[in-house]
């Protein structure tokens, strides 16, 4: 390790660290635009001028620069200082005095850093250059006039997302960031390049001239558009969330969001309800509080009470309504709204094991049943990142674009049971295979054949477990935990015939199934739930209420609180302890607190933050496999909650991203 001195301290830097590095961990401030610890160095903004001795009599860029044994490093030198200067000088001469009107505003380096390190007038008076607009899609707003060349937003798209479509054209002062022939970024992490952008070159479309930052309410919370549980933050104004952006989670998410956990936001607020319904001669009419509770205890169910649970509830609310139906002497509760029926006696064979940070370290992957890209997008970059190391991947199902190179094995399950050569030799040269099984897989019964390949190919060792399932719904592991799964699935509640079907924000039912239950939906979006109800009782979405949440990877992990629930809506487990009373049951809570704390005593491992423990993979049954994949589960990447197809934003996207419609805009 070299040893190193930053402005008089003597300090050891590991092999391979940058002057930049250095000097942070000597705990300078190091100013920069281009530089960005999860992307390639450019070394092209040359901000992060230091002076290194011995080295030549001039300022040096130390992001590119290798910190080596004896050096003498300075950051504040007046040479350092005029350096800086002359650098920030050069890059405003053509940037436009539009700080009144930027939406990066109130959260701009280049703001910030004009401050800390520019001198205090300019001694350019020529015309500024301009840049004609681009036109990057729906979600994000282009000014290029205010681009200063940093390239991070070039990077970002080749190297984590893989997609090629922003680059530059022209040199020098003509260059010019542009996507290939000015078409729409069409990726489902196209939005991460405005969180990038130093300046406000790229801003957000949906949310601009909406906010500055200092009016917004900051609250942590977790995604529910999936089941990576990404790590959120929302910033909300009054009873508003106005815009949703990523916090850093190095285990999860990294510093990376979805599109459509970002862009879902407009729908919280679009196809709401916020008074409960009762349908009356086949019609659904306004209705009181006090009219559904009537309405619902007129029904007297007795035992006969099950209950479903949708892809994005959290485990207090699953906790309450199963603590009504015990109470009741039911314990008919279903989490899998689609009719899956995999086992979960062991909920290790139905967890991601490998992590979702160290799936990264595979070095051989077989993906069965399972389009990453569009299920988990956060997790389809960390298989890019072990390709790129060197890793196999091997997909079971219709070919889909993984951005990295694949083997595709064709769709037929019966492959599972002896794999080509290529692919079997592979995972026995491993040191770190894995397989993740997608819930086109599970569908098909490919959970026993899965378990006796990972058997048969030691994917469990002593410091790995490579058995990967990968869940699509944010609600699925907590509701395992707290066993929302029949042996015979959601067929097991229709074979019940229940008097009385509790519907927690389940809107991919098929309801038709249980035409003779009343159902009751407790939900927050007037959805496919919501127009099967039989009496309606409006709920908190996940920004309207504190819960805890599950990912796929068993991490428990707790959102809080942003805004208040519109019009009478309420938070989901008040409408339930209020449900008890109307029924005339006691379920043993009163409170918030006294909820979540019987519900850690019934599960434990809901009452820490961090991975659950599941233990060992059950022993492997004989079974083959069989069955054709013939599609996956999600046909439409920007709609598949209540929320997103109420968002007007992520309509847009579907239309123009997926669909190729052709709007006003993108012609301007």
């Amino acid at each position: 390790m070299p040893k190193v001195t930053v402005d008089g301290v003597e300090l050891e830097v590991p092999a391979g660290a940058t002057v930049l590095q250095a000097c942070e961990m000597a705990g300078k401030e190091i100013p920069r635009f281009c530089y960005h610890e999860r992307l390639s160095i450019a070394g092209n903004c040359r901000m992060c001028l230091v002076e290194v001795k011995p080295g030549p009599p001039k300022p040096q860029a130390s992001c590119a620069l290798p910190a080596a044994e004896g050096q003498e490093i300075r950051t504040d030198s007046p040479m350092v200082k005029k350096a800086r200067e002359g650098v920030m000088e050069f890059l405003l001469i053509n940037h436009p005095l539009d700080c009144p009107i930027c939406d990066q505003g109130g959260e701009c380096d280049l703001q910030d850093q004009s401050v800390a390190y520019g001198r205090g007038a300019s001694r350019y008076d020529e015309n500024k250059r301009a840049v004609t607009e681009k036109y990057m899609g729906p979600l994000i707003k282009t000014v290029m006039t205010r681009c200063i060349h940093c390239t991070r937003c070039v990077r970002f798209s080749e190297e984590i997302a893989g997609v090629d479509e922003i680059g530059a054209l022209y040199r020098g002062e003509s260059m010019q960031i542009t996507t290939y022939l000015e078409k729409a970024a069409a990726h489902e992490l196209s939005a991460n390049v405005i969180d990038l952008c130093p300046v406000g070159a790229l801003t957000s479309r949906p949310y601009a001239f909406e906010a500055r930052p200092w009016e917004l309410k900051k609250t942590l919370s977790i995604d529910v558009s999936d089941a990576v549980g990404s790590n959120i933050r929302l910033d909300s104004r009054g009873r508003e969330v106005l815009r949703i952006l990523p916090r850093i989670n190095d285990d999860v998410n990294e510093e990376w969001l979805s599109d459509k956990g970002r862009y879902q936001v407009d729908g919280l607020t679009r196809r709401r309800l916020d008074r409960p319904w009762i349908r009356r001669d086949g019609k659904l009419a306004a209705a009181s509080w006090e009219e559904a509770f009537a309405a619902v205890a007129k029904v007297n169910p007795g035992k006969s009470v099950a209950v479903v649970a949708g892809d994005m509830v959290d485990c207090e609310t699953m906790f309450a309504a199963k603590a009504l139906a015990g109470a009741l002497g039911s314990k008919l509760l279903e989490g899998r709204q689609t009719g899956l029926d995999y086992d979960c006696s062991n909920l290790a064979a139905v967890n991601f094991n490998s992590t979702i940070a160290g799936i990264e370290d595979a070095d051989a992957v077989l993906i069965v049943g399972s389009h990453v890209r569009w299920e988990a997008p956060l997790v389809n970059t960390r298989l890019r990142k072990a390709a790129k190391r060197g890793a196999k991947v091997f997909v079971v199902g219709p070919e889909w674009d993984a951005t990295y190179p694949v083997t595709n094995l064709g769709s037929d399950l019966a492959v599972l049971d002896k794999l080509p050569k290529d692919a079997a030799d592979a995972l026995k040269n491993a040191q770190r295979p894995a397989i993740i099984l997608g819930g086109a897989a599970l569908g098909k019964g490919a959970l026993a054949p899965a378990l006796s390949l990972a058997e048969k190919y030691k994917l469990v060792r002593d410091d790995w477990n490579g058995f990967n399932v990968l869940h699509m719904a944010a609600a699925r592991m907590g509701g395992l935990m707290l066993g929302y799964a029949q042996k015979g699935g959601i067929a097991d509640l229709v074979k019940a015939k229940p008097k009385l079907l509790i519907s927690l924000g389940a809107d991919e039912v098929d309801y038709t199934k249980f035409a003779e239950s009343i159902v009751v939906y407790i939900g927050h979006h007037g959805d496919k739930g919501a127009h099967a109800a039989d009496i309606i009782l409006p709920a908190a979405a996940f920004s309207e209420k504190a819960g805890t949440y599950v990912n796929t990877e068993g991490r428990v992990q707790y959102a809080e609180q942003a805004v208040f629930a519109p019009g009478d809506a309420r938070e989901d487990w008040t409408i339930l302890r209020a449900l008890a009373d109307a029924l005339g049951v006691n379920v043993g809570f009163d409170s918030f607190a006294e909820l979540r704390g019987a519900m850690i005593k019934a599960a434990p491992a809901l009452g820490s933050e961090g991975l659950a423990a599941y233990g060992a993979l059950p022993k492997a049954e004989k079974a083959k496999a069989s069955g054709t994949i013939e599609a996956y589960p999600i046909k439409d990447f920007y709609l598949t909650n209540p929320i997103a197809r109420a968002s007007e934003t992520m309509q847009r996207c579907s239309a123009e991203l997926l669909h190729g419609e052709h709007f006003a805009e993108a012609a301007e």
